[in-house]
């Protein structure tokens, strides 16, 4: 039997007999609202600093979409069509209150931006949610060997090694991964091509743009979960375990690594955010069928409103990863009292 000395001691949130009392779930909940409100609060403020920015560029969507030869006179009828007679801050109001509704506004060439991103942004969201999948599984895998002999050879290997590929950009590792496994060896085609559904054609040309996002993310969350599952090997609980003659294994499976998790999901919940931004690079290497064309269109053509809804999209997956970490913390927590 392990002897419980580490247990922690009885939180004023907690009944008589240890138990969560109901006002700690009732402060998780509190809590998760007014976290939602403050990132509704500074999604908003982004999205004004969205259009403000698209303004201060020079020129504006009816210059980059006029066609040649147009005259003043037929600028002048664009720009009043687009609504660029407004002021901004007019701008902004209306399409941010038909937000809503489900309505991101009509691009520059009068398309309904949401059907524009309908097939793009979940393009991106399978590039960007493989890569954290891979990155969680190859992060917690390489610091658990690591933990198993903490100082020895593996361990330094995979400290130095994730540090290593933690500095190199999203894009250097695309080139490198299709110098290597494309131009040099043919196993995988360096861009994608997509079928009559825009999609990937073939499920081997999502490997190398996932590839690209997951290795920088991995030499991250690796260090991150092996300084989280250090951390908790000094707790005195896993220091009974180890006395009590487990093994190894079973000491950082069964008693280290459930106390590392609420740091290790916080480390893999704000890498969605870079996934998400990192992904628009990775498209524009291999051609992906995803946000990375569409944004990188809008932005030549100064159209506000596809920027604005790709950013609104992007900013609510990745408020809900963050907002998921935060409440799987909160319920650990609350558990172990």
């Amino acid at each position: 039997m392990i002897p419980d000395i580490g247990a922690p001691a009885a939180h004023p949130e907690t009944s008589a007999e240890g138990r969560p009392a109901k006002p700690a779930l009732a402060w998780i909940a509190a809590r998760a609202g007014l976290v939602v409100l403050k990132r509704i609060v500074l999604l908003a403020t982004l999205l004004a600093m969205v259009f403000i920015g698209v303004e201060l560029l020079p020129g504006d969507a009816a210059d980059a979409t006029s066609e040649r030869g147009e005259s003043a006179a037929d600028l002048a009828l664009r720009r009043e069509m687009l609504g660029l007679d407004r002021t901004v801050l007019e701008r902004f109001w209306d399409w941010i209150s038909g937000l809503p509704a489900g309505d991101l506004g009509t691009s520059a060439h009068g398309e309904r931006v949401a059907d524009m991103l309908t097939t793009a942004f979940p393009n991106t969201l399978v590039l960007s949610g493989s890569a954290l999948l891979l990155t969680a599984l190859l992060s917690l895998t390489f610091a658990s060997w690591a933990a198993l002999r903490p100082g020895g050879r593996l361990d330094r290997i995979i400290t130095h090694a994730s540090t290593a590929v933690f500095a190199v950009p999203e894009f250097v590792v695309a080139v490198g991964l299709v110098l290597v496994l494309s131009l040099w060896t043919g196993w995988l085609p360096a861009v994608t091509l997509t079928d009559g559904d825009g999609d990937p054609a073939s499920w081997t040309m999502l490997i190398l743009p996932v590839l690209s996002l997951t290795i920088p993310q991995t030499g991250w969350n690796t260090r991150i979960a092996r300084a989280a599952l250090a951390d908790e090997a000094r707790t005195p609980y896993v220091e009974a375990a180890v006395f009590d003659g487990l093994s190894p294994r079973r000491v950082v499976l069964l008693h280290v690594l459930p106390g590392a998790v609420p740091t290790i999901a916080t480390g893999l919940a704000t890498s969605s955010g870079v996934l998400l931004g990192g992904a628009v690079a990775v498209e524009t290497i291999f051609n992906y069928p995803g946000v990375g064309a569409v944004l990188a269109s809008a932005i030549a053509d100064r159209d506000t409103p596809v920027i604005a809804g790709v950013t609104v999209l992007a900013g609510a997956v990745i408020t809900v990863v963050l907002l998921t970490a935060d409440l799987l913390r909160d319920l650990l927590v609350v558990g172990q009292r």
